[in-house]
């Protein structure tokens, strides 16, 4: 498997984001709505990070 330089950057991004959700969730009076767009965003790059792991042939069916 040949190295990705935006596999890097993605996981920087998901652990941030975890970071920032885990801050915001302990904070008192957290805001729903910053947790919710935290969590959607984190879910995107888990996505992004998930479809560069797969292997090529599967990536094409999937596309399809």
């Amino acid at each position: 498997m040949t190295f990705n330089p935006n596999f890097y950057r993605l996981t920087q991004l998901h652990r941030q984001l975890d970071d920032a959700e885990r801050r915001e969730a302990r904070r008192r009076g957290a805001d729903p709505f910053r947790l919710l767009r935290l969590k959607t965003l984190k879910l995107a790059v888990k996505e992004r990070l998930a479809a560069l792991t797969l292997r090529p042939s599967l990536r094409l069916a999937l596309a399809r």
